[in-house]
């Protein structure tokens, strides 16, 4: 084998799998215990592709059918389902969506002040991971880092009911 892991499944854009960063596929959202949807910055068969559109290139699938359900995402990121709905980061736009599957649709529910990785809930509070991306070619051109000059490190909390920040915890040093 030329891996070391047991491949599952790869997204039907994808005509092998190799360690060329294809489509840059990140994250995966378990419904009732199974692989159900996951998150790729582009849907590129191309070493690198996903790169030319990284700013609206994203997209949202499917897994048990293969369906893209959304385009025009700002590289997701950690899709989670909670409370009978899913959630996704738009690490590139530093916010947290809801996704309405049905419409196929998405709606900003909070705007934070960093590249937004990871996520969990606690009752109606999203914690939301931020990292302090600096201008760079891989994250040039994304509309968080035209939108804020300054970006923050740290823990967001953030009501997803309201879409108010109820705290943070930001990282001051030692995250450069």
């Amino acid at each position: 084998a030329d891996h070391s892991f047991s491949p599952r499944w790869r997204p039907p854009f994808v005509s092998a799998l190799a360690p060329e960063d294809r489509c840059h596929l990140n994250g995966i959202a378990m419904v009732d215990g199974r692989p159900k949807y996951v998150t790729a910055l582009g849907e590129t068969n191309t070493p690198g592709g996903w790169r030319a559109n990284k700013a609206k290139g994203g997209v949202l699938m499917d897994i048990e059918s293969n369906e893209i359900l959304l385009r025009g995402l700002s590289m997701p990121h950690s899709p989670r389902w909670y409370q009978g709905k899913l959630w996704v980061l738009e690490s590139g736009e530093g916010s947290l969506a809801a996704v309405d599957i049905e419409r196929r649709t998405w709606q900003t529910v909070a705007q934070v002040p960093g590249f937004t990785r990871g996520i969990d809930f606690v009752g109606p509070l999203a914690f939301i991971g931020l990292s302090q991306v600096r201008e760079s070619a891989v994250f040039s051109g994304i509309p968080l880092v035209q939108r804020l000059r300054e970006r923050t490190c740290g823990v967001w909390v953030v009501n997803i009911e309201t879409g108010k920040t109820v705290g943070f915890l930001r990282f001051e040093a030692g995250v450069q």
